[in-house]
């Protein structure tokens, strides 16, 4: 059985709907920064997922070729995830004016790919699929306390998902902490296949202890 990880780790992929504390271990991903609308057809946000793919099943499918990675087990590609922000602003995202969106789009990685084996993965996709993958990174991110749930609906109706996440951070003594870290978000469901009204998104905000100002 290929190892999944949103199964072994059902706390950080499969939360409930009611909001709960979290902490995040550091993790790494294939990732691409960009801005502008997500919806845009052909858009960037668009191009920066097919390239994810690219180097995430390259990588899945390296032991069919001549480079060994240390360490592989067979297991199934994460969900995509994003990070997202508008200029001046971690905390407060307007949903009405997405081409405002700055981003960066991942997929997580197995631990056992370390930078090299990253490398050689970009240089493989680039020559097999004729593709520009420059725009792909190595990106950890340590995102340490936050709130999460299980939002379900609209990628438009997130907002009120997010406030009841905020108040029920605030009653348990945590406060907003965007200081260097992002709204997150992990999507479960292919909205390409799945109505509206069915998709699961993780919906992940920092937070910090409100005596802990630091």
């Amino acid at each position: 059985m290929a190892f999944d990880y949103k199964k072994e780790y059902k706390e950080f992929y499969l939360p409930p709907k009611n909001p709960g504390i979290v902490e995040i271990p550091e993790m790494n991903y294939v990732a691409v920064r960009g801005t502008g609308d997500p919806n845009e057809e052909n858009g960037e946000y668009k191009k920066a997922i097919g390239l994810l793919y690219g180097i995430s099943f390259t990588i899945k499918m390296s032991y069919k070729g001549s480079h060994s990675i240390e360490g592989y087990f067979s297991y199934v590609v994460p969900p995509l995830e994003g990070l997202w922000w508008q200029e001046g602003s971690r905390e407060c995202i307007d949903y009405g004016h997405k081409d405002a969106f700055q981003w960066i789009t991942m997929i997580r990685l197995p631990d056992f790919v370390k930078k090299g084996d990253f490398e050689w993965a970009v240089k493989e996709a680039s020559a097999k699929k004729k593709m520009d993958f420059s725009k792909v990174e190595f990106f950890t991110y340590e995102e340490g306390i936050c709130v999460q749930c299980m939002h379900t609906g609209s990628y438009d109706s997130e907002m009120e998902t997010i406030q009841k996440m905020k108040k029920y951070a605030s009653d348990q003594g945590y406060e907003p902490d965007y200081s260097h870290r992002f709204h997150h978000e992990i999507y479960l469901s292919d909205p390409r296949r799945t109505a509206v009204e069915k998709l699961r998104t993780v919906i992940r905000n920092p937070v910090r202890k409100i005596n802990d100002r630091r």
